[in-house]
């Protein structure tokens, strides 16, 4: 397990640790009243580093002690237990466990719900992710030089302005025949998930050295539109990301999100200089057999409960990075190979 040396500042934290992992698990979507088996396939896979996406327990709620309870539910479970014991849990939240189904900026409670939240997944008590006024984000920095990765942690929530909906109408007639959900792309372009003060962190974020940078989003980013949450309803958050990128030539960007209840792997190479890779681990109890339509999506989808993965051989003289998504039994769902230089265009 790494051992983490905590760096505050006032905006941001940073955890550093001295060695940059070979693996890398992820998932998200683990409602707690249910088994977990998929915990033992990830304790034998011996992941350095597990990263839980957002709905890690399915709070929706305004009454803290039961949102408490809910949490105690999770970190009770065996499976849980063993994999807290083995690696380093690293988390961000989603919707269900900031407090209520698809919530942003409004929900009453999200202030008691951060402290619960960050309790659980023993935050110092001097994080800045405990008062930070706009949100949770965070990121981790491992390894140095040409064996590094930098893991970045948006908070999509906090800050998150209202979604805009079409009508019930077209929902029934048009969207929901095309397994597509309610929402609409949002109008303003001045609209955003995660607020000015967010984006300034996040533009510092990336223009920090690292070999491999790793964007866990608890939504997904590269979908273009599903009718569902996504980075592809708030279009000048999603452009201004791919912006950022390009202008500071921002090498390695691997990008990992959850909440759909189904996973894929997503391949994106328009406008950029070049390709954007995004696993969707969703969920790890949590299935949804309608999935949407994706025109970025490779291979095949899955409606089995699954966790992903990242996986660098930094043996090579031009490391190998594999992304998978794995099933209960651990067996490959989806699995894509490349070189790490095809991330390095600058």
């Amino acid at each position: 397990m790494f051992k983490l040396l905590a760096i505050c500042t006032l905006l941001f934290t940073t955890a550093v640790s001295a060695g940059a992992p070979s693996r890398i698990l992820f998932g998200s979507c683990s409602h707690q009243d249910k088994d977990i088996p998929i915990f033992s396939s990830i304790v034998d896979d011996e992941p350095e580093v597990f990263i839980f996406l957002g709905d890690n327990v399915y709070g929706d709620t305004e009454d803290m002690s039961a949102l408490q309870d809910k949490y105690d539910k999770l970190g009770a479970k065996p499976g849980f237990k063993k994999l807290k014991a083995q690696a380093e849990l690293i988390a961000i939240w989603d919707d269900h466990d900031f407090g209520a189904n698809d919530a942003g900026k409004d929900y009453p409670k999200k202030e008691a719900s951060r402290q619960i939240m960050l309790n659980f997944w023993d935050e110092p008590e001097n994080s800045p992710r405990r008062t930070r006024e706009d949100g949770i984000y965070t990121s981790y920095q491992y390894g140095e030089g040409d064996e590094s990765i930098h893991v970045i942690l948006p908070d999509l929530r906090w800050n998150r302005d209202d979604i805009t909906h079409v009508t019930t109408e077209e929902y029934t007639n048009v969207r929901e025949p095309k397994n597509m959900g309610p929402y609409s792309v949002h109008s303003d372009p001045n609209a955003s998930m995660i607020g000015e003060k967010q984006w300034l962190w996040l533009e510092q974020e990336l223009k920090k050295p690292a070999r491999i940078k790793v964007i866990g989003s608890s939504l997904q980013l590269l979908a273009d539109f599903t009718g569902w949450e996504s980075w592809a309803n708030f279009p000048a958050d999603r452009q201004r990301l791919f912006s950022l990128i390009k202008k500071y030539n921002v090498n390695g960007v691997v990008l990992i999100s959850g909440d759909t209840h189904w996973g894929e792997v997503s391949y994106y190479d328009e406008d950029l200089d070049y390709p954007l890779w995004e696993i969707t681990s969703s969920g790890l109890t949590q299935e949804w057999k309608n999935v949407s339509p994706n025109k970025h999506r490779i291979g095949n989808f899955t409606s089995k409960v699954n966790y992903g993965a990242l996986n660098v051989d930094w043996g090579k003289d031009d490391p190998v990075v594999t992304l998978g998504l794995y099933d209960v039994a651990g067996d490959v769902l989806n699995e894509h190979r490349f070189r790490l230089s095809t991330l390095e265009p600058y």
